[in-house]
């Protein structure tokens, strides 16, 4: 598959790595290009924003969850999936994350710089040069040396000063180098996306036009710039050097189990909502896809619209912000919804965030605020992270999403700390490494089970669907059990 592409790092997070990458993406989006956006996992807020760069889903690509060989064909099958009437896209841009060889261990297992290796793409370095001039050179001389077998295309110089600092930035990584300098970003007075405690502030999933039109302004901003700063031709060519792309097939990803498959005769594919607004949007488009694959309808939701919902199969909550929206959540009429889909005995699947939506109360801002009440725990909403980074997740419960004994590996990121009364939950997962929603003697337990059938399955844990391919055929043939049988309108009432 002919896929030019380009893996864009810096030395380190806050290197300017983001919007560079939107820039480009939005800028190349505006010459013309198909792009596919990509972005090294895990992560959900810089993807959401790359799509909305590119007008199509990014890619997860995250060697923790697929082994480093499988890299390529899920990145050529995400390029393929998206391409409405085969148009296919022209170039791929990956956003790594951290610094280029920051990985899990001395070895940097997990980093940019092995996904970049394993796409035989050319890196793309954003190099912060505040109050820094000649030690730029040794800084990229060191950052090449250090790993033979990448390939640079070469480094943008972020945040220069002035014109007399770009000039002795470039003219010192020139001279010490042969990395080209295919651009210099003036620092900018002040970020134009906004952060907050896990990310960029603006939500990529908001409905609001208002929202939606200044989203837009600041990707055409970021655009200019980029196209103003940077030699995109230069950077157009440096991506055109990678090697051919192997074609998106089943080979080098892990086996998909054909447990639910196609609906059997007689039955309609199982409607599964999922919930996508400003509160809860945590959503790797792979998981999705995998419920498609399955053999789900999917149905997008909001919890903050009163609009009636469908009828439904199933529910997927996945993470977000709900503490942003804590009165709003509450309520919610269609938290009576999400009792009753429950108390039905359908399947009902929650992540993080949704995982507080099901608890009796989220406490923040010393007050306690109700949530759907399926779960007696409670969350509490601290300033500081209580859970962060991959785990592996062993099921010591029995759920119709996970099979009790099996392992799985997935990743948490969360603000908020589950709480119980004098009874201890009983936790469905231990975790080896990982928080989850307490640490009992010594090991991270999560996961609580709920419903009359075990219906109900919540946890801190994000999954990413490819790396736990029992997880979409489980959930959809759960859905199919409780699905209603095929009326001769073939319409669902």
């Amino acid at each position: 598959m002919h896929l030019p592409r380009l893996v864009i790092s810096g030395l380190s997070g806050g290197s300017g790595k983001t919007l560079l990458s939107l820039g480009l993406t939005r800028a190349f989006r505006q010459r013309g290009h198909r792009v596919q956006p990509a972005k090294k996992g895990p992560d959900y807020i810089d993807a959401a924003w790359l799509a909305l760069a590119a007008g199509r889903p990014a890619a997860n690509l995250d060697p923790y969850f697929l082994p480093a060989r499988a890299l390529p064909a899920a990145l050529a099958r995400t390029a393929v999936r998206f391409s409405p009437h085969g148009a296919e896209p022209d170039l791929a841009i990956i956003e790594g994350n951290r610094g280029l060889y920051d990985g899990r261990d001395v070895h940097g297992s997990c980093s940019t710089a092995q996904v970049a290796l394993a796409l035989d793409a050319p890196v793309l370095l954003a190099l912060n040069c505040t109050k820094m001039t000649r030690t730029a050179a040794a800084v990229v001389a060191g950052v090449v040396s250090f790993v033979p077998a990448l390939r640079f295309a070469g480094v943008v110089l972020n945040n220069v000063g002035n014109p007399r600092h770009a000039a002795q930035v470039r003219q010192a990584v020139e001279y010490y180098t042969d990395i080209p300098v295919l651009g210099e970003l003036p620092r900018l007075r002040e970020n134009p996306l906004p952060e907050r405690h896990m990310g960029l502030e603006l939500s990529p999933a908001s409905r609001d036009p208002h929202v939606r039109a200044k989203r837009e302004r600041i990707l055409d901003f970021l655009a200019a710039y980029a196209a103003e700063h940077i030699n995109l031709d230069a950077v157009l060519a440096a991506a055109s050097s990678s090697p051919e792309l192997p074609a998106p097939d089943t080979d080098t990803l892990p086996a998909e189990t054909a447990e639910a498959g196609t609906p059997p005769s007689g039955t309609m594919r199982p409607r599964i909502g999922f919930v996508r607004d400003d509160a809860l949007w945590f959503y790797y488009e792979e998981n999705l896809a995998a419920l498609r694959d399955a053999g789900a309808e999917l149905a997008e939701l909001s919890l903050l619209d009163a609009a009636p919902w469908p009828a439904l199969d199933g529910l997927y909550l996945g993470g977000g912000f709900p503490e942003l929206f804590p009165d709003a959540l509450s309520a919610s009429p269609h938290l009576a919804d999400i009792r009753a889909l429950a108390e039905s005995g359908r399947p009902l699947y929650a992540e993080c965030g949704g995982f507080m939506l099901l608890c009796r109360a989220l406490r923040l801002d010393g007050r306690e605020v109700p949530m759907s009440g399926l779960l007696s725990v409670s969350t509490e909403f601290l300033p500081r992270p209580q859970g962060l980074g991959y785990v592996e997740a062993l099921t010591t419960g029995d759920t119709p999403f996970h099979p009790q004994g099996s392992a799985w590996r997935g990743h948490e990121f969360h603000y908020s700390r589950c709480t119980w009364g004098d009874s201890l939950p009983d936790f469905a997962l231990t975790l080896s490494p990982g928080c989850g929603m307490g640490n009992i003697d010594g090991k991270g337990r999560d996961g609580l089970i709920a419903g009359p059938r075990n219906n109900v399955f919540a946890s801190y844990i994000h999954l990413f669907a490819p790396a736990v391919p029992h997880w979409a055929p489980r959930f959809v043939a759960a859905a199919q059990r409780t699905a209603p049988p095929v009326k001769k309108s073939s319409v669902r009432e």
